[in-house]
């Protein structure tokens, strides 16, 4: 690759995940709003449009890239940004700031995540990600959807994070404003995330770095800064429901939504790795998160040597990917 196609494809990535976090950010805002003016719980707001919102770029980004013939990029920003929003956003936020779950939805969902991954598990063992997985796999994730709504309908002004939602989500935006924010983000993540595809496509080619890699390390960070941002914000406002309810969320959405991307849209043979290194961590590290916040004994917390350990797994699996790609 030239000097100057090198430049051009790092200024594609980096334009696009500034425009991509930025869309992301005015398409929860305005959706946010238009919920709220139209009398939807902020439970149910949070959790179904601002947790459809912080995966939209994961899905966009999987769906461009499975369209343009790269589904090991789409599986790999799926499974990638499950392990980056588990190791380094959970770790680094519990870290700064002991996490404590107290919402009953939230104890609910931790299983739910479980049982996902088990369901992805089975139907990738074979080796493919094909058609029939892929429409399971979006259908999955429907159902969960209405699970989640059907729990915030039932817990409503009983749950720890119907407080925290309220304070969060936009009061007092006209209804003309949400809704230009609404199609202006949505817009503009559609076009940041084809630049970004583009763009990390183009470098994986020229230097000969696997496209699952790209999607496991570059994309999955850049497309999980939202939920970084989100987990942190969380912490920092005594919103810990939330700011663990963001990746809990996530992650339902990326491994039954962004999983199913590319199995619809370009089935085939899963790319050396996932099986036998990537799906044993996010399994580890869902387990781990599950464990450490689940709460049998009373409240759930992460703390600070836990948060420790979660941080050190995701760079101990930045070596391993590094060594893997060499060679």
């Amino acid at each position: 690759m030239s000097a100057d196609s090198l430049l051009i494809n790092s200024l594609a990535i980096i334009t696009g995940f500034i425009a991509l976090i930025w869309s992301a950010d005015r398409f929860i805002f305005g959706a946010a709003a238009a919920a709220r003016n139209l009398n939807i719980s902020p439970l149910i707001i949070g959790l179904t449009i601002v947790g459809f919102g912080t995966s939209a770029p994961e899905m966009l980004v999987s769906a461009f890239a499975s369209l343009d013939g790269s589904p090991a990029l789409a599986i790999g920003n799926a499974l990638g940004s499950n392990i980056t929003n588990i190791a380094l956003v959970l770790g680094a936020t519990a870290l700064i700031i002991p996490l404590n779950v107290h919402s009953r939805i939230l104890r609910k969902e931790l299983p739910l995540l479980i049982v996902a991954m088990l369901l992805a598990l089975v139907l990738i063992i074979d080796g493919s990600l094909d058609f029939t997985d892929g429409i399971l796999l979006l259908g999955s994730l429907l159902l969960v959807m209405w699970w989640i709504t059907h729990q915030a309908l039932t817990e409503r002004n009983h749950d720890a994070m119907e407080d925290e939602y309220d304070d969060e989500i936009p009061s007092n935006v006209p209804m003309r404003k949400a809704i230009f924010w609404l199609f202006v983000g949505l817009i503009l993540l559609i076009a940041s995330s084809k630049l970004l595809v583009f763009g990390a496509v183009n470098i994986a080619t020229a230097m000969g770095i696997s496209e699952l890699v790209i999607g496991l390390t570059i994309i999955a960070i850049g497309t999980s800064l939202p939920e970084l941002a989100a987990t942190i914000a969380g912490a920092m406002k005594n919103e810990h429901d939330i700011a663990i309810g963001n990746i809990v969320g996530s992650n339902l959405f990326n491994i039954l939504g962004v999983m199913a991307i590319p199995g619809i849209l370009a089935p085939g043979t899963l790319a050396e790795g996932v099986l036998g290194r990537d799906i044993p961590v996010v399994f580890t590290l869902t387990m781990a998160v599950f464990i450490m916040s689940y709460g049998f004994k009373g409240p759930g917390r992460i703390n600070r040597i836990e948060g420790g350990i979660l941080l050190a797994s995701f760079f101990a699996y930045q070596v391993l990917l590094y060594f893997t790609a060499i060679k």
